[in-house]
């Protein structure tokens, strides 16, 4: 049972494909359960085989009778494989053209689901934002976006290099996403994109509990900390000369009024 807490205003936005404009309307939306997608389908073979990410989300945002779809309809529909699922989820718009801010609004979830996986706890959220919604076709554009690369994916993803997905090697991998997800909150040029894309190939990893999608994580984090640590170094090395300037054209000033 999620936690209610008082109600917070939080805004999302997402860019519409077919309008070409900023659409935001995230509200209060208690969650519906009774129409997911089961957890553990029958796979045919006797045995229960968890469907994959792109059939859950085709399964939410193909549900005409919905018109908003919360956050704690995700984390319902996506079961013991939530964690997987919500960091990919939450992580994906910032790799799509997307309104200033969105990514502080989307990394403090993030913060939240890494932090846990990173403690080796279940996959819970606060209910200020597990009660948040988003319009289902404001999702389903940003999912219609998203289903080749995923459908792509899925398809090579498999079982394997187990000793990465173990819980030990998960919570490595939570505190990395938890660092991640800081560095997506600043404003950092150029900041967004790669954290983002790291955290996504971890979440497949841990998702079809696949190893090497770890490894790839780990190769893009190294990317990611190379242009994300020279961006900042840049900056801090542009601000050092503005204030080298500065101070030749003040100290002079001082110096007369002394």
């Amino acid at each position: 049972m999620l936690a209610g807490t008082a109600p917070l205003t939080i805004t999302v936005g997402f860019w519409s494909t077919s309008s070409c404009k900023c659409v935001a309307d995230v509200i209060e939306h208690p969650s519906d359960q009774t129409r997911l997608l089961p957890s553990n389908p029958d796979d045919g073979r006797g045995g229960f085989a968890a469907p994959r990410l792109s059939a859950i989300l085709t399964s939410l945002v193909g549900d005409t009778s919905r018109e908003r779809i919360a956050i704690s309809d995700l984390l319902t529909a996506t079961g013991e494989r939530a964690f997987g699922a919500l960091l990919f989820l939450f992580a994906l718009p910032n790799l799509l053209p997307a309104p200033p801010g969105t990514s502080t609004v989307l990394g403090v979830p993030l913060i939240f689901l890494a932090a846990q996986l990173s403690l080796g706890f279940k996959p819970w959220l606060p209910g200020m934002i597990a009660r948040r919604s988003l319009r289902r076709s404001d999702l389903s554009a940003v999912v219609e976006r998203s289903a080749p690369w995923i459908a792509r994916a899925e398809r090579i993803l498999a079982p394997r290099l187990g000793f990465l997905v173990q819980p030990t090697a998960e919570r490595i991998v939570g505190l990395i996403c938890l660092a991640l997800s800081l560095i997506l909150i600043l404003p950092i040029p150029l900041g967004n994109f790669l954290p983002a894309l790291a955290i996504c190939m971890f979440a497949f990893g841990i998702l079809e509990r696949d190893g090497l999608w770890i490894i790839a994580g780990l190769a893009m984090l190294a990317i990611c900390v190379g242009v994300v640590g020279s961006v900042i170094l840049a900056v801090v090395r542009y601000g050092l000369v503005l204030a080298q300037d500065l101070w030749a054209w003040v100290e002079p000033l001082i110096a007369g009024i002394g």
